[in-house]
């Protein structure tokens, strides 16, 4: 019988804490215990210098079904098997959110034999620190509706008495929603304010789910807590009366807010299955922001020597180009190698296999050998492979093996993956194997990490390009676009935002993940289609601007069977049940 993802979480031998903190090298002082088996690490050892034995390595994926491929499994069996070919290896993840743990998806520490301890703590509430970005947030947001009620009722002399001036917020300007960290599709648009005089402003609103939140996005860029204090003040939260952006500064909020995420600063210390250390911080939406784990977590670890394995959310179309266009453009520091984790499920898929649904059993389709379904779709794997090559860094194929995938499948994926140019490309069996079964995926990264630069990393775009010409770039070069088509509505937000200086961020570009271009039905390696701009918005603390392009959700909704139906507790161990 096999064991669930919990259950062998469970049966885990977890080591102390300060194993982990010794094995990675850090001094007592560096280091605060919270609780048995999870430490925080000092932001301050973010300003160490990259060892100069480090190798930098970032995971990512072809455009996935919607049960997902197995990147984060990936990234923790690469970072076993890294341990198991004698190589000091170490990972750093993204925070997952409550909303798909509850949801769809279920946990997110990893799988089988490739997870991340302890997994409970780890899909739940972990140290607080998505809790800590949901209160800060809806401060700024109380802060917003208070600036509003008072100025209606009282006079600029008033305000003047007390030090402080009208801002003159624009109702039908604001642009930050409340944050809850659940999928619950009935906060998308609420009305606030119901009630008595004293109970307003009465305005319409909206939740969004807290990963979404520009807080998020902040807290995963920042470089210390003087950066921190200072993007958060960058924030635009609406309008004026008079087109003018308002601040978090300009509401006198922007000071509290920090010190709500003054300890979520600190990344968290865990460990994987088989005792690497294991950063866990921050979790940034992969579309809405920039889907990847933290800047100081990736520079403590890279301080440290050894390989830091790091993974961006969803495929290389989405989260690996903002790594690059935008995480990497803040910590200064480009990887040495991309390893693309490819299944034979997603590429029939792609291939024009039947729809895969979360909740219902995979089609037989899925679960037998079909080459020529599998053929149809390899263009998927060979776009991916050319996105990755637009940046200059060598690039290995995972292909994560299931036990349905024959040996002449997963032969044919490898073939087609190295005549396109990939360094290598490797059968992975992380999952049910852990480190053992990723040994050969860690001696090719070594290899391709350590081998002579032909090319150097490089950006996708210069900065100084106008707005609409980079979403033109990522557009074209990245999706396989004929143009882009903006809305009137993103053509004059585009023309204003340069204005006010904006034109020199990167673009973040919201999209599907399940199309490599906007529309989710797309599949495969769709081409000269024009991807249409629908709207665009700033980002000024995280400092990039984020364009809208097809239905993009901001808060998820659950599905019919949520996944939290089979989560329980044993009331009699206190052990939980059913987690994923």
């Amino acid at each position: 019988m096999r064991l669930s993802d919990l259950e062998i979480a469970q049966a885990a031998q977890v080591e102390p804490i300060e194993t982990i903190a010794a094995r990675l090298g850090l001094a007592p002082g560096e280091w605060l215990p919270w609780g048995r088996n999870i430490a925080k690490v000092d932001p301050l050892l973010a300003r160490g210098e990259r060892h100069p034995e480090a190798r930098y390595i970032d995971v990512t994926a072809i455009t996935p079904t919607p049960l997902g491929e197995g990147k984060t499994t990936t990234t923790v069996g690469l970072t076993q098997g890294l341990g198991a070919i004698g190589r000091k290896g170490m990972c750093a993840i993204r925070q997952p959110s409550q909303g798909p743990t509850f949801g769809i998806k279920g946990g997110a520490a990893g799988g089988g034999y490739s997870q991340v301890l302890p997994m409970e703590d780890f899909n739940l509430h972990l140290t607080g620190d998505i809790h800590a970005i949901t209160a800060a947030h809806n401060l700024i947001a109380a802060a917003i509706d208070n600036q509003m009620y008072h100025e209606s009722r009282w006079s600029d002399s008033f305000f003047q008495k007390r030090g402080i001036q009208k801002v003159h917020i624009d109702p039908y300007e604001i642009s930050w929603n409340r944050v809850l960290d659940l999928n619950d599709r009935s906060l998308r648009s609420v009305v606030t304010g119901l009630g008595a005089l004293a109970d307003g402003p009465l305005r319409q609103g909206g939740f969004d789910i807290t990963v979404a939140s520009e807080l998020m996005a902040v807290l995963a860029l920042a470089r210390d807590l003087r950066d921190l204090r200072e993007r958060i003040g960058r924030i635009v939260v609406a309008l004026d009366r008079r087109g003018a952006p308002v601040t978090t500064e300009d509401l006198g909020v922007a000071g509290a807010a920090t010190v709500l995420l003054r300890d979520a600063l600190w990344p968290n210390l865990l460990q994987t299955l088989e005792g690497q250390p294991a950063f866990v911080h921050a979790g940034p939406f992969a579309n809405i922001a920039h889907g990847n784990s933290s800047v100081m977590a990736d520079r403590i670890a890279l301080a440290r020597g050894g390989f830091l394995v790091t993974e961006s959310g969803f495929g290389a179309d989405i989260g690996m180009e903002k790594f690059f266009d935008i995480k990497c453009r803040v910590s200064g520091i480009m990887p040495d190698a991309v390893v693309l984790v490819a299944t034979i499920r997603a590429l029939k898929m792609h291939g024009g296999g039947p729809a895969v649904t979360p909740g219902r059993p995979l089609p037989q389709e899925y679960c037998q050998e079909n080459l020529d379904l599998l053929r149809s779709g390899l263009d998927n794997l060979r776009a991916h492979i050319r996105i990755a090559a637009l940046f200059g860094v060598p690039l290995v194929v995972a292909v994560n093996a299931f036990d349905t995938d024959t040996e002449g499948e997963l032969a044919l994926v490898r073939e087609a993956a190295l005549r396109e140019g990939a360094a290598d490309a490797v059968v992975t069996r992380h999952h049910a194997r852990g480190g053992e079964g990723a040994a050969a995926l860690a001696e090719a990264v070594a290899r391709a990490a350590d081998a002579p630069r032909t090319t150097e990393p490089r950006h996708l775009y210069d900065l100084s390009l106008p707005l609409e010409e980079k979403l033109r770039t990522v557009a074209t070069r990245v999706y396989g676009a004929k143009d882009i088509e903006l809305s009137p509505l993103a053509r004059r937000q585009i023309e204003r935002y340069e204005e006010e200086g904006y034109g020199t961020m990167p673009v973040c570009i919201a999209k599907t993940h399940l199309s490599l271009s906007h529309d989710p039905a797309l599949k495969n390696a769709p081409e000269n289609f024009i991807f249409p701009v629908r709207e665009l918005r700033p980002s000024a603390g995280a400092g990039f601007v984020y364009a809208l392009a097809g239905d993009i959700r901001t808060m998820p909704g659950l599905p019919s069977v949520p996944a939290f139906r089979g989560v329980d507790i044993d009331v009699e161990t206190g052990q939980i049940t059913g987690l994923f």
